[in-house]
């Protein structure tokens, strides 16, 4: 088993890390402060083929593996991980369920446009009164001659505010708990669907996050994404993508943290000495160094099942769960070690600490984690 990357994995590692620190490290705090997303640069990642890593060539995408996926996903994380996760939505959410669900037409007519960067995606599950328990949605999607209309309200829409399309679960039969729920491809012109509420976040203020609004939305048979009654379980299979994606921002996070906490305390002297000098220093750092090593292992582990087709699950919530909760971890870590100076916003300390919880939260909890894991755990034999 060689965990080494390959020379071109590395070269695709050096592209994203040039591509971050040129375009958008500059901006990083006007940004932040501003909650700006920055379209242009967005597109531009497009150009890099950064916005449809793991779809075939055939729409445009860039075939690469999701251990490749998962690097440049830690790579943009490292420098701003509110960037990093609008590409992360528009991967492995959008882009990933008309992979997963859409026919050839389908897949012809939205994903070019996707992975060039042409069109931006955002995923319409969560809602206001659904969070953990997202089968409880309340969105209904009622039949209506040949097409649908939809009407409802999701919550927390990465990139919601400048998206082109939005995937969008709802109910099409309330009987049925399992098989009730379909998912539709909804253009963003269409009348009866608006981005609402733009929300003033914590962290990660670089990503849009907004309310998806549908008032008597009508909708095509042609944007039924999937089997209809199937969107629910086809959604859980793009989540089990998406967390691991999620563990890689997480990784990026940690170690952005770990790296700067590292340099700085090689730089600041106390008691006339490095306090790179001092055992409790040494200490935080090794126990950072060691915990990020194994989430992104645990990630790589993740990303291989999942390129190898089998059902990846249990692997990728353990991967999302450890990796957010040591980013978590290393980050305060990072704080500390930056003392006072790690509490202000002159020193990057505070912006990791501010932006990593929502890894713990955002496409499954924590505690959401360990339940898909017993639950995996608990089936075996």
């Amino acid at each position: 088993m060689d965990f080494r990357l390959t020379e071109e994995q590395q070269q695709i590692q050096q592209m994203v890390r040039e591509f971050a620190l040129s375009e958008v490290k500059p901006h990083l705090m006007a940004w932040d402060e501003a909650q700006h997303f920055p379209v242009d640069v967005f597109k531009k990642a497009g150009g890099l083929g950064l916005l449809g890593v793991t779809i075939p060539e055939e729409y445009g995408g860039a075939a690469l593996s999701y251990i490749d996926y998962a690097n440049v996903i830690e790579e943009l994380g490292v420098i701003d991980s509110g960037f990093a996760l609008s590409v992360a939505a528009h991967n492995s959410l959008c882009t990933g369920h008309i992979y997963l669900g859409g026919n050839d037409q389908q897949k012809k007519k939205w994903l070019p446009k996707l992975t060039s960067g042409e069109w931006i995606g955002a995923w319409g599950l969560t809602e206001p009164g659904s969070g953990s328990d997202a089968s409880g949605m309340v969105t209904t999607a009622v039949k209506d001659g040949d097409g649908w209309v939809i009407n409802g309200t999701k919550n927390f829409i990465t990139n919601a505010t400048y998206a082109n399309i939005s995937m969008v679960l709802a109910v099409t039969d309330r009987s049925d708990q399992k098989r009730g729920i379909t998912a539709f491809a909804v253009e963003m012109d269409r009348k009866g669907i608006r981005a609402g509420k733009k929300e003033n976040k914590l962290g990660m203020r670089v990503s849009d996050t907004a309310e998806l609004v549908l008032e008597d939305c009508r909708v095509p048979a042609e944007s039924v994404l999937g089997e209809i009654g199937y969107g629910f379980i086809d959604a859980m299979k793009v989540l089990d993508g998406g967390r691991i994606s999620i563990g890689a921002l997480a990784v990026g996070i940690a170690r952005g943290a770990y790296e700067a906490a590292r340099d700085y305390a090689k730089q600041r002297t106390a008691f006339g000495k490095t306090i790179s000098e001092f055992q409790a220093i040494q200490f935080m750092l090794a126990d950072m160094a060691t915990e990020i090593d194994a989430a992104r292992l645990l990630c790589y582990r993740a990303a291989s099942i999942k390129d190898s087709g089998e059902r990846v699950t249990q692997f990728s919530a353990m991967a999302k769960l450890y990796a957010s909760e040591v980013a978590v971890r290393a980050t305060e870590k990072g704080v500390q070690i930056f003392g006072g100076y790690g509490f202000i916003k002159d020193f990057p300390a505070e912006k990791y600490y501010r932006d990593v919880k929502l890894c713990t939260i955002g496409e499954g909890t924590s505690e959401i984690q360990r339940m898909v894991i017993a639950r995996s755990l608990l089936a075996e034999g």
